[in-house]
């Protein structure tokens, strides 16, 4: 399985346009390889360089397995779970201090997950234990000038 985006490759500095300095807008995805058996895909965006732990900036679960992109300035179709700032939708970098990594991860699932609207990164990967059937990570780069 495979998760790329048009607007920075792996590993690479991500537009201040998709960030708190830019319209803080999510950037385009593409998802590609999804597992012929997979239920739901669920994304989850964090940045485990945030000074007081991993910050979690973007969580869906449920996504039907035919979506195969999300626009750019577009919330993915799925439920919506909480971030660390208590959004409910796409929530850019910004890195108070230094250059920080953002892992946007796919996971395929066999299942749709019980959970409702709001649910938290921890409850959202519990109720995947034994349900991944494959995951894709990119990694983005965001530094505050």
């Amino acid at each position: 399985m495979k998760i790329k985006s048009s607007v920075f490759e792996n590993n690479q500095n991500i537009p201040s346009k998709y960030t708190c300095d830019g319209q803080d807008i999510n950037p385009a995805l593409e998802f590609s390889d999804i597992p012929e058996n997979t239920k739901t895909l669920v994304l989850i965006m964090d940045d485990p360089d945030a000074p007081a732990g991993t910050w979690d900036h973007w969580i869906v679960f449920n996504i039907p397995t035919d979506t195969k992109e999300i626009a750019e300035n577009e919330e993915p179709p799925g439920v919506h779970g909480k971030g660390t700032s208590n959004n409910l939708e796409y929530h850019g970098p910004c890195p108070p201090d230094r250059e920080h990594r953002y892992f946007f991860k796919l996971y395929a699932l066999d299942t749709e997950l019980d959970l409702p609207e709001g649910s938290t990164k921890q409850e959202v990967e519990e109720a995947m234990q034994g349900h991944i059937l494959d995951e894709a990570e990119l990694i983005g780069l965001y530094k505050r000038e």
